[in-house]
C-alpha cells in the first residue's frame, strides 16, 4: 500500500503544459475569459438562474479557454453542494463509466474535495468501475475544468470552505441503451438543486490525425465525402464551412432535447465529438427530467458559443471545434 500522505490527492498534472502553473498568470487568464462574455446571455443576467448544467470544452486554454468562459459564466452554483464532472476517456479503453478513487482533486489555486459518498452510490447504481489511478491522473477531460470551476466558486461563495465537492466520472464507450440507463441513474441528482453538472466535450476533430476529413460542395449534409491529404484545395466552398455544417447539425440535435436525435445525428455524419457519450448521458437524463416538468424553457440545452481552433482550407490541415451550452433545470 502506498504510504505517501499525498496518495489520495489527484495532482494537477496538466498545469505547466496544457495551462500555466503560475497561479497569478492563470488567474488573470481565466478572469480574461470571463470578462469577454457579455453581461447578459439570452436576455438573462449572469449567471443564468437555474443553469445547473453546462457543456464546455476541455482543450488547452489557449485554444478553448475563451469559449469555455461562456459556459462557466452561465453556470449557476448558488445552491450547489456538489458538482458532477463527466468527461470522456482519452487514456484507456473503457466500456461504461468509471469513478475516481481519489479523495482530493488539486488545482493551482486550491483543492476540491471529492464526494466519496456520492461516488460510491453512483458507482453501484450505474455498475461503474474504479478508474485506474494512472489513467485518472492523465485524463485531461476532467482536469481542464477544475481551475475554471474554482474561479467560478470564488465568485459564488464567501470562502473555500463553502465550495461544493466534486463527483468526477470518466465516460467510456456506451451505446444508446447504456446512455438511457445511465441517464436514469443521474436523474434524481439532476432534479436536486444542490447538484450542478459539467459535461466535458470538444466537438468536431477534423483532419487526418483524427481520421475525419468530410467535405460537401453543395452544403448538403447527406452528400459528405472524405478528402484525401494529397487532394488540392477544393474549388467549392472552403472546408471550414463543411466542418461548421456537421457541427451545427450536432448542435441542433443537442438543442432538440431528444437523446435519440443526437445519437442518430452522429451516426449519420460520423462527427468526431469526443464527449458524445457524456453528452448522450446528460441528454438522456434531461429528457426524463423534461417529461416530469413539462416546461420547454427548462431541460433543453442552449448553445451560446461556437469556435474552431483554425479555419481549415486545405485537406492536410486540421482543426478542433469548441461549444459552450447550458440548460436551466
Amino acid at each position: 500500500m502506498d504510504t505517501n500522505t499525498n496518495a489520495d490527492i489527484r495532482e494537477a498534472g496538466k498545469a505547466g503544459s496544457w495551462y500555466t502553473n503560475i497561479e497569478k498568470d492563470l488567474a488573470e487568464q481565466i478572469s480574461g475569459f470571463f470578462a469577454n462574455v457579455p453581461g447578459t446571455v439570452d436576455d438573462f443576467s449572469l449567471p443564468i438562474p437555474g443553469a445547473r448544467i453546462i457543456i464546455a470544452p476541455h482543450a488547452g486554454y489557449r485554444y478553448s479557454g475563451p469559449n469555455a468562459g461562456w459556459a462557466y459564466s452561465c453556470l449557476d452554483l448558488s445552491k450547489a453542494k456538489r458538482v458532477f464532472i463527466l468527461g470522456p476517456s482519452h487514456t484507456y479503453r473503457l466500456i461504461g463509466c468509471a469513478v475516481t478513487t481519489f479523495s482530493t482533486y488539486a488545482t493551482p489555486f486550491g483543492d476540491f474535495t471529492v464526494d466519496r459518498d456520492t461516488i460510491e452510490r453512483v458507482k453501484e447504481a450505474g455498475a461503474m468501475s474504479d478508474a485506474p489511478r494512472t489513467n485518472d491522473k492523465a485524463e485531461h477531460s476532467l482536469e481542464m475544468h477544475l481551475p475554471l470551476l474554482y474561479k467560478r466558486c470564488e465568485q459564488t461563495f464567501k470562502t473555500s470552505d463553502d465550495f461544493p465537492q466534486v463527483v468526477p466520472i470518466i465516460v467510456g464507450s456506451t451505446n444508446r441503451t447504456d446512455e438511457k440507463n445511465l441517464g436514469r441513474v443521474l436523474l434524481s441528482y439532476l432534479k436536486d438543486e444542490e447538484n450542478a453538472f459539467i459535461i466535458s466535450s470538444d466537438f468536431c476533430h477534423w483532419g487526418w490525425d483524427f481520421d475525419y476529413t468530410v467535405y460537401t460542395a453543395d452544403g448538403d449534409i447527406g452528400s459528405l465525402k472524405h478528402l484525401q491529404p494529397y487532394n488540392t484545395r477544393p474549388s467549392g466552398p472552403p472546408i471550414y464551412e463543411s466542418i461548421q455544417l456537421v457541427d451545427e447539425a450536432a448542435m441542433d440535435a443537442v438543442k432538440s432535447g431528444s437523446h435519440d436525435a443526437f445519437v442518430d445525428n452522429l451516426r449519420r455524419t460520423g462527427n468526431t465529438v469526443c464527449g458524445r457519450h457524456p453528452i448522450g448521458i446528460a441528454m438522456a437524463a434531461l429528457e426524463l427530467y423534461a417529461q416530469e416538468v413539462d416546461d420547454e424553457k427548462k431541460s433543453r440545452f442552449r448553445v451560446v458559443k461556437y469556435d474552431r481552433s483554425s479555419q481549415v482550407t486545405r485537406p492536410n490541415e486540421s482543426s478542433v471545434s469548441y461549444v459552450s451550452a447550458y440548460a436551466v433545470l
